[in-house]
């Protein structure tokens, strides 16, 4: 039901010509407050304080709506922030995101490298063992990447920051932040499947369409594999019943989905031929996010050794019942 609601929101706000703007730099409050008023911000919130009361495996279908549309707002971390500051401390107005690291520097200043959605988010939220840091986007220097149509930015603060003492374990920040953007990989990869399957049986060449080619009926079957598994490995990641994501259910899903972005980007190009990363075509917009995402929180390359650690430390005798206590 929630998903169905948002996705009507985003067909009407969220459309290429909105993402192309605010990646231009254009303002974001026509979409945000949409969002916002509608009461999206609120899915994990308890009903007493107004909100939906969702468990995460109920907002899981939210985040893979969010991640067809290319969302060009820090949506998703915002519903997750609000949950987990909730009766810590005041939540602010305005658009919150997740910061992958913290660095405490000589001269005082703190650094969080590579945010995603930096460049706009009006707070940051940090994780610093075992205090949660607020840190607030109007007083901070932003550093773009440059990557073109990028809302990354590296944060630092000359100010000491908000912050409290609590009982989140050392590294569910980035966990959370690992699993929110699996589902917006997976989301991606599944609309951009979507294109791509279609464009393939559209496109004629040779008086059939091309989706009759047995080639490209071979890269289209990978690319449904990858995308299946990650949609899969997502989910898991989002189980019901627990406040946040498990640490191994999310670095299996973050791995999965960052391990498959780059093949769907690069066979959805391959099929789509010359038009697949043109300014005008929308797939652009899909595959930048794809490599965006992939690196957000660390690329498959940083949860692989995760993974790697966790299976050798389990005292599991078989692989499959290792993959099995991993979403426990």
């Amino acid at each position: 039901m929630f998903a169905e609601a948002i996705e009507e929101i985003l067909k009407d706000q969220c459309t290429p010509a909105v993402v192309r703007a605010i990646e231009a730099g254009g303002s974001p409050a026509v979409l945000w407050n949409a969002i916002s008023d509608a009461g999206f911000l609120e899915l994990l919130a308890s009903e007493n304080d107004g909100g939906a009361a969702l468990s995460l495996a109920e907002l899981f279908p939210v985040l893979i709506a969010l991640g067809g549309y290319a969302i060009p707002v820090p949506l998703a971390q915002s519903v997750a922030a609000r949950a987990l500051l909730a009766d810590r401390m005041t939540i602010p107005e305005g658009m919150l995101t997740f910061a992958p690291g913290l660095r405490r520097l000589n001269d005082g200043r703190l650094v969080c490298p590579v945010v995603p959605f930096g460049t706009i988010a009006d707070h940051v939220l940090a994780q610093d063992e075992g205090r949660l840091l607020l840190l607030p986007g109007a007083s901070a220097t932003r550093t773009a990447t440059g990557v073109h149509g990028s809302m990354v930015a590296t944060m630092s603060w000359q100010i000491d920051a908000d912050s409290i003492h609590t009982d989140l374990a050392a590294g569910t920040l980035s966990a959370f932040g690992a699993a929110l953007h699996a589902a917006l990989l997976a989301g991606a990869m599944r609309r951009v499947f979507d294109m791509t399957l279609q464009y393939a049986n559209d496109r004629s060449q040779f008086g059939k369409s091309i989706g009759k080619f047995q080639a490209i009926q071979h890269q289209i079957s990978v690319m449904a594999e990858h995308v299946a598994a990650s949609l899969i490995a997502a989910e898991a990641a989002f189980p019901a019943g627990v406040p946040t994501p498990p640490p191994l259910a999310s670095a299996i899903a973050k791995a999965r989905t960052s391990e498959a972005a780059v093949l769907v980007a690069s066979i959805s190009h391959a099929v789509h031929g010359a038009i697949g990363v043109t300014e005008e075509y929308d797939l652009q917009l899909l595959t930048r996010r794809l490599h965006e995402w992939r690196i957000a929180h660390g690329s498959e390359a940083h949860w692989n050794q995760i993974v790697g650690r966790s299976l050798l430390q389990s005292g599991q005798d078989r692989i499959v019942d290792f993959v099995r206590s991993a979403s426990v």
